[in-house]
C-alpha cells in the first residue's frame, strides 16, 4: 500500500492555491511586506494573507484552514476525509487576545480560542466523523500532522485523511519573536551571509492522503517517509551541531526505503536566524557530505508561518516536483560561506522526483518528510496499532501523587483541587525548575514519577505529551504585561514557556530523550489523541517511552476557555503519565475508539462492534471508568445509557469526573488509576457498597463521552 497526496489547498503571502503560488515561486516574487493586520506596533516585514475574510465571529487561523481545506477537497473530487488532522499553534488567539484586553467575561466568546477547535472546524465543513487531531509542536506542528496522517493510514484504521497546519499572525508570536530579538526588520535572508532574523507569517496548507495499491488517477505525489526527533537541548535554540535535525532526515530517508543519494531536491527550514541556519547546514553536510542536492528554503518569499510552515513546504515541494521547478532561497545574495552550502540563487527549471522537506521547532521538535513520483514498486506493509505494556505510571491529582491519589479514590472520596508547587516540585532538581511555572511542572512530576515506577535504566526513546489548554500561566503572564505597558514590552521567557509543547521539550531535556516528541492538544480528548499518537509512531522502537496528559488550573483563564470548569464551583487540575513499551505480558492499553458523538445510537453501536460485539463486551470489562465532562453531561449520560443498552453490559460505572474534578486531561488521571486498579485488583466501591471492590480479574474500560466517543482498554495479559 502506498500513501498518495490527491488534493491540496494552500494559502499564503504568494497568494491562494496551486497556480497563484506556482506562478509566484516560477517568478521568483515575494509576499513580504509591512504588517497590517495591527496598528501601533514596531512594524516588521511580514508575510500576510491579503485575502479579505467575511466572518469576523470566526478568528483568522481557522478561515486559513477553512480556505485549504476548501482547495484540497475540490482537487480531490470532494471527497469527505475519515480522519482530520491539523498541526496548530496561535488556534483562537488572535480573537482571544482582543477579547481580553477588552476584558470580556462570557465563555461563549472564547468558544474558539482552542487550538484544537481549529482541526474541529474543519471536520464540520467537510463531514468528518472519524479521528479529529490537533499537532502542536510548535513550527514543526504541519509536518508531524502530515507524519500522523501516513502512520494513520498505514494502520489501516482509515482510508483517507486531511492533513496540515494553519497559523494566523497574532500580538502573541509577533511580540514574543520580538522579545527574542528573532525578526528581521527588511526580510528574512535564508543562509545570507549578513542575515539577521526571520519574517513572522501567516498561512496555511492542507493534503487530502488517501492509502491505495496504484497510484491513483489524481494523485500527484506519493508520501514516502517521515522523520522525527528531539535536540533534548534547549528550550529555544537549536542544537548547534544539527544532531536532531540529522536524526530526523536520517529517519525520513530511512523509512522511505531510499538512500541520501535518491533525494533530488531538499526544502530547507532556513528561517533567516544565525542559529538555526547554521545548525541546519551542519546537519545537511554531515548527512550529505560532498553530493548535495538542490536546495532551498522559500521564507524568504512566504516568511515563517510557523505551524503552517512544514505542511506549506511539503505543498510546496509537491508542486516543485509537478511543476518541474526547483524555487529559489529568496533574499539570498551573499551565501554564507562558512555554512558549505549553496542553495538556489534563482529558479530552475529541471526534473524533481524525490524531495525532502525540514521543520524544526521550539523545544527541539524536527521533522522531515519525504515525498516523490513512484518511481518503482515498493512492498508496503500495514503498521497495525499495538497494545503497548505499561512499565510505570503516575498522577497528580489535588490531593496528591500516586499512592495518595488512589487511596483517596479507592475510599470513594473526591481528589479534586489543586495541589500545591512545593509539593509537586519535591523530588525535581531545584536547577531544572528555577524559572518553569506550573504546567511545565506538572509534566515533569509525572514524567519522573512514571520513569521511577517502572525502574528503567536507560532514557527514553520518545514523549508523547497532551495538554487541553497548555501554559495558561505563562500565556496569562505574557499577555497581560503586554496590555499594561501598551504592547511596549513583553516577556520572552513567557513566551517561550507559552508554546503548547513546551513541557515536552522540558521532559526531554531533563531525561535526554531525543526520539519522537509529539504534543497533541484536543480538549478533553487531548490524551487519547497522545495516547493513539504513541501507539502509531512509538511502535518503530523496543525502548521504552513516555505518554504524559496534564492541564493546570488557572482562576482566570480556565473558566473562560474550558466551558465545563466554568460549571463547577471547585477549580482543579492534575495529570497522568505512563511509561510504555512493546512487550507481551503485564498491563496492557490499548486505544481502540475515537469518532465524533452523533447524538444517537449509531456512533454507540460502532463501538460496541470496535469492540467486538456484545458477548465480549459484556464478558471482558470488569468496570466503566466514564468521563462525563460537566458540560456535555446531559448528552454524555444519554451516550451512557445508550451504551449499556446497545451492549447488555453490567459492569460498575465509575463516573471519575466526580472524583478528579473538571479539567481537560481527567482521562489522563483516570486511566493511570485504571492501571492501578488493575494491579491491585480492586475499584472503588460503587452502588450500595462502601468499601473497594475485586475487579474479579476482568478489564477496565475507559470511555470518553460528550462531543466525542473514545475508549481505551486497559488489561492483562
Amino acid at each position: 500500500m502506498g500513501i498518495y497526496v490527491t488534493g491540496i489547498g494552500i494559502i499564503s503571502a504568494l497568494g491562494r492555491g496551486w497556480r497563484q503560488t506556482a506562478a509566484s515561486l516560477r517568478e521568483n516574487r515575494s509576499g513580504i511586506a509591512s504588517l497590517t493586520l495591527f496598528p501601533n506596533v514596531q512594524p516588521f516585514a511580514v508575510g500576510e494573507v491579503r485575502q479579505a475574510f467575511d466572518d469576523s465571529e470566526i478568528p483568522r487561523t481557522h478561515q486559513l484552514a477553512l480556505s485549504a481545506s476548501e482547495d484540497a477537497l475540490a482537487a480531490c473530487g470532494g471527497k469527505s476525509p475519515e480522519a482530520v488532522i491539523v498541526g496548530i499553534t496561535t488556534g483562537g488567539m488572535p480573537k482571544t487576545e482582543f477579547l481580553l484586553k477588552s476584558g470580556a467575561e462570557d465563555p461563549d466568546l472564547y468558544r474558539y480560542h482552542a487550538s484544537g477547535s481549529v482541526a474541529q472546524h474543519i471536520a464540520e465543513f467537510c463531514k468528518c466523523n472519524g479521528p479529529v487531531f490537533t499537532v502542536s509542536t510548535a513550527c514543526s506542528s504541519g509536518a508531524v500532522a502530515v507524519a500522523l496522517g501516513k502512520k494513520l493510514l498505514q494502520s489501516g484504521a482509515v482510508g483517507s485523511v486531511l492533513a496540515g497546519g494553519a497559523d494566523a499572525l497574532c500580538r502573541l508570536t509577533y511580540h514574543g519573536f520580538n522579545a527574542l530579538q528573532l525578526l528581521s526588520p527588511e526580510g528574512a535572508k535564508p543562509f545570507d551571509r549578513d542575515r539577521n532574523g526571520m519574517s513572522l507569517a501567516e498561512g496555511a496548507a492542507m493534503l487530502f492522503m488517501e492509502s491505495a495499491e496504484h497510484m491513483p488517477e489524481n494523485g500527484v505525489a506519493e508520501i514516502l517517509g517521515a522523520g522525527l526527533s528531539c535536540d533534548a537541548y534547549h528550550a529555544a535554540s537549536p542544537h548547534p551541531e544539527g544532531l536532531g535535525a540529522l536524526k530526523a532526515m536520517e529517519a525520513a530517508i530511512r523509512d522511505s526505503g531510499l538512500e541520501p543519494r535518491d533525494i533530488d531536491y531538499i526544502n530547507l527550514h532556513g528561517t533567516g536566524t544565525a542559529s538555526n541556519d547554521a545548525s541546519e547546514a551542519k546537519a545537511v553536510n554531515r548527512l550529505f557530505d560532498k553530493n548535495k542536492p538542490r536546495l532551498s528554503s522559500i521564507k524568504g518569499a512566504t516568511g515563517h508561518s510557523l505551524a503552517a510552515a512544514g505542511a506549506m513546504e511539503m505543498a510546496v515541494s509537491i508542486i516543485s516536483m509537478f511543476e518541474n521547478q526547483v524555487p529559489a532561497n529568496y533574499g539570498l545574495q551573499h551565501p554564507d560561506p562558512a555554512l558549505e552550502i549553496n542553495p538556489q540563487m534563482a529558479p530552475e527549471v529541471c526534473q524533481i522526483r524525490t524531495v525532502l522537506s525540514n521543520s524544526f521547532g521550539f523545544g527541539g521538535n524536527n521533522a522531515a518528510l519525504v515525498a516523490g513520483i513512484p518511481r518503482r514498486a515498493v512492498a508496503r506493509t500495514y503498521l497495525k496499532p499495538l497494545s503497548m505494556t505499561v512499565m510505570g505510571h503516575a498522577c497528580v491529582t489535588g490531593k496528591g501523587r500516586m499512592r495518595d491519589t488512589a487511596a483517596f479514590f479507592l475510599s470513594a472520596n473526591p481528589f479534586n483541587g489543586i495541589l500545591s508547587l512545593s509539593e509537586m516540585s519535591a523530588d525535581l532538581p531545584a536547577r531544572a525548575i528555577r524559572r518553569l511555572k506550573r504546567l511545565p511542572r506538572l509534566a515533569l512530576c509525572l514524567a519522573d514519577d512514571a520513569i521511577k515506577d517502572s525502574a528503567i535504566k536507560k532514557p527514553p526513546s520518545g514523549v508523547f505529551f497532551s495538554t487541553g489548554w497548555g501554559a495558561l500561566t505563562e500565556t496569562n503572564d505574557f499577555l497581560s504585561r503586554l496590555f499594561k505597558n501598551q504592547e511596549r514590552f513583553s516577556s520572552p521567557m513567557d513566551f517561550v514557556g507559552s508554546v503548547h509543547n513546551a513541557p515536552a521539550g522540558e521532559i526531554a531535556m531533563m531525561f535526554n530523550a531525543t526520539g519522537p516528541n509529539v504534543t497533541m492538544t484536543g480538549g478533553d480528548y487531548s490524551f487519547e489523541q497522545a495516547l493513539m499518537a504513541a501507539c502509531l509512531m512509538g511502535n518503530e522502537t523496543d525502548s521504552p517511552f513516555l505518554v504524559i496528559g496534564a492541564d493546570e488550573g488557572h482562576p482566570m483563564l480556565s473558566p473562560l476557555f474550558d466551558p465545563s470548569v466554568s460549571c463547577s464551583s471547585t477549580l482543579a487540575d492534575g495529570g497522568g503519565g505512563l511509561c510504555l513499551v512493546q512487550a507481551k505480558n503485564g498491563v496492557q492499553i490499548r486505544p481502540v475508539f475515537y469518532r465524533k458523538a452523533d447524538g444517537g445510537d449509531r456512533t454507540v453501536r460502532a463501538l460496541v462492534d470496535c469492540l467486538g460485539g456484545k458477548n465480549k463486551v459484556q464478558n471482558r470489562y470488569g468496570a466503566l471508568f466514564v468521563g462525563i465532562p460537566a458540560f456535555f453531561r446531559a448528552a454524555a449520560e444519554k451516550q451512557l445509557k445508550s451504551f449499556q443498552a446497545v451492549s447488555g453490559s453490567r459492569a460498575p460505572v465509575i463516573d471519575y469526573r466526580k472524583f478528579t474534578g473538571e479539567f481537560a486531561s481527567a482521562s489522563a488521571v483516570a486511566i493511570s488509576l485504571a492501571v492501578h486498579c488493575l494491579q491491585h485488583d480492586s475499584i472503588p466501591p460503587y452502588s450500595s457498597q462502601n468499601e473497594a471492590v475485586s475487579l474479579n480479574s476482568g478489564a477496565i474500560l475507559v470511555i470518553g463521552t460528550g462531543q466525542y466517543l473514545t475508549a481505551v482498554e486497559v488489561f492483562r495479559t
